[in-house]
């Protein structure tokens, strides 16, 4: 009778719980699903042993263990997330490429230094994931499943994550949305002695490569949606004229890091580097300005000049004229067309740019280091012609 009377009022409050926005079976039941996407990734990395200690459930203990590594490594760890992107995925209703979003800003702050990304694990805040087959539910598992994939791609363990059903506490311009996310997370990797990239070999005469970016990544979101906002209305998302501008404004974010950690010998048996990779520039927030020249070239009284760039996606274009935002600015908020710069030596510089084909990437001698009386770093706008912008 005991044991009758405590079921009965269990499920009463988990009844209430899913009445005031958060169903604890369907939470059950999305976990279950993407813990398997995270067990399915366990074999990608050859540097990773996960030892799955929770009796086949998904929950439960998962430590993981490094192994061929090169003797002597260290361990990092990288927060990042999607930020306000969310917002124009939601809108775009490409959940399922959020991933790469994801994986390209937790992964490049450790592939910039040196290291090589291993380990991720993420926490997805959800409004509500709906009930079992309906559409919020597809809609989200897409973008679990969508990771399972990109995870899969970029040799990266998922060792488990967080959902969470927000509710009222999540956020977004588009209040009404069912769908809304927001997807953060922790990237762990591994770092050695003698391969970090630090820039403290960096000499004029050096090439910069340019990798190529066809979307916007992460950063600036704010100044994309102000644009949508001044071309088509303060509830741009409801406008079906901006339905194409808006997907185009989605676009995820361009994987370099497998690239960039084959260059440095991480998958090579003796960790040998196939060429020199003198400094590598993650071009997220202060792009230019702050990534490049403020962070890597002024202090050391150094300068570049960049005078081939990438040409900015033209949806990029388009919110830099809606916003009326300035070429100086430009470079700055966005990235003008590259998300990533590679600097090497003259000798190596056809060589890195045929190799990025092999990984369906797209890179170009885009400038070179230079030494001036006083350190600058010069860009050739792709903005408006003959621009010719000067960080200092």
């Amino acid at each position: 009778m005991l044991n009758t009377f405590y079921f009965q009022k269990n499920s009463q409050r988990v009844k209430a719980y899913a009445e005031d926005g958060v169903d604890v079976e369907e939470e059950a039941l999305f976990s279950s699903f993407a813990g398997s996407v995270c067990k399915a990734s366990y074999k990608n990395s050859p540097f990773v042993e996960v030892h799955d200690l929770s009796g086949g459930g998904f929950r439960g203990p998962r430590p993981f263990t490094f192994k061929n590594l090169p003797e002597g490594y260290f361990i990092e760890a990288s927060t990042d997330g999607i930020g306000t992107k969310g917002i124009i995925i939601d809108a775009a209703k490409t959940h399922h490429l959020a991933a790469y979003d994801l994986v390209a800003m937790t992964a490049s702050d450790i592939t910039r230094f040196g290291g090589i990304p291993l380990v991720l694990v993420n926490v997805f805040d959800t409004t509500s994931i709906g009930k079992k087959g309906d559409k919020i539910s597809e809609t989200y598992k897409s973008a679990i499943a969508g990771l399972g994939e990109v995870a899969k791609e970029e040799k990266i363990v998922i060792l488990k994550g967080e959902t969470a059903q927000m509710g009222d506490a999540l956020g977004s311009e588009i209040s009404d949305s069912k769908t809304k996310l927001n997807w953060s997370g922790t990237m762990i990797g591994a770092y050695h002695k003698d391969k970090m990239i630090t820039g403290e070999n960096l000499a004029p005469g050096q090439v910069i490569i340019a990798l190529k970016e066809n979307g916007f990544r992460c950063n600036g979101i704010s100044s994309i949606r102000g644009a949508l906002r001044v071309k088509y209305g303060k509830e741009w998302w409801r406008n079906p004229d901006a339905k194409e501008r808006i997907r185009q404004t989605a676009t995820p974010s361009v994987l370099y890091d497998a690239y960039v950690n084959t260059l440095h010998g991480w998958y090579d048996k003796n960790f040998k580097p196939e060429i020199t990779l003198h400094a590598v520039v993650h071009l997220s927030g202060g792009a230019f300005r702050e990534k490049l020249a403020k962070d890597i070239l002024l202090p050391k009284k150094l300068s570049a000049e960049l005078f081939d760039l990438w040409d900015p996606p033209q949806i990029m274009r388009e919110c830099a004229f809606w916003r009326n935002i300035t070429d100086e600015e430009f470079y700055e908020v966005w990235h003008g067309g590259q998300g990533m710069l590679l600097v090497v030596d003259e000798k190596d510089a056809e060589y890195c740019v045929k190799r990025a084909k092999d990984f369906e990437i797209q890179a170009k001698i885009a400038g070179k280091v230079t030494k001036e009386s006083e350190p600058q770093v010069s860009i050739k706008s792709k903005l408006t012609p003959d621009k010719i912008i000067i960080y200092k």
